[in-house]
């Protein structure tokens, strides 16, 4: 068992004394190689950063710009174009509702225009129809009372007949009647 323990693998873990004493970049003797090798790998990354990531970040950093800035500058249009059409309709909503109400009050103007011509033809018609009655009334009445003269003289000498027993002169009986009626 003690020899398994000497033969290692590679995954194994393998204590510090065995290395040779220590952290490798703080040994004296690879102190020197491994700073020229920093600054080399320091200086050539920074020149490739500088020569062609920085550009490349710098344009595609200019790109994103100027694209948010015509992507404003298209918005900022279609606000403007968006204003506009909402004032043009609100313009045509406004002149439609002022032409809507011209149009009710002409409409208004004419009904009242047509109601007031039918209802002077009505009042015409029914001032002709009861000046035709009241000349009818006129004509009945005036035959009525030609006829309630004759009637009344008929029925005064009746009556008078039966309260005394005698009929009575006629042309007493038609002077009181006509005496009467002239009152």
């Amino acid at each position: 068992m003690a020899q398994n323990q000497k033969t290692t693998t590679s995954t194994e873990h393998v204590p510090a004394s065995e290395h040779g004493g220590g952290f490798p970049p703080f040994q004296k003797e690879t102190f020197a190689s491994q700073i020229v090798w920093l600054v080399i790998t320091f200086v050539a990354l920074y020149l490739l950063i500088s020569r062609i990531a920085v550009p490349r970040i710098g344009g595609i950093i200019e790109q994103r710009s100027s694209r948010i800035e015509d992507d404003f500058a298209e918005a900022q249009r279609a606000k403007e174009e968006s204003e506009a059409a909402l004032a043009a309709y609100e313009k045509a909503l406004a002149d439609a509702r002022s032409r809507a109400q011209a149009i009710g009050a002409e409409i208004r103007d004419k009904l009242n225009a047509e109601a007031e011509e039918r209802r002077k033809a009505l009042e015409a018609k029914l001032n002709a129809q009861l000046a035709e009655a009241e000349q009818q009334i006129a004509a009945t009445k005036s035959a009525a009372m030609a006829n309630v003269r004759g009637i009344a003289v008929e029925t005064a000498s009746a009556i008078v007949e039966q309260l005394i027993g005698t009929a009575p002169p006629a042309p007493a009986v038609a002077a009181a009647v006509d005496e009467t009626l002239k009152r």
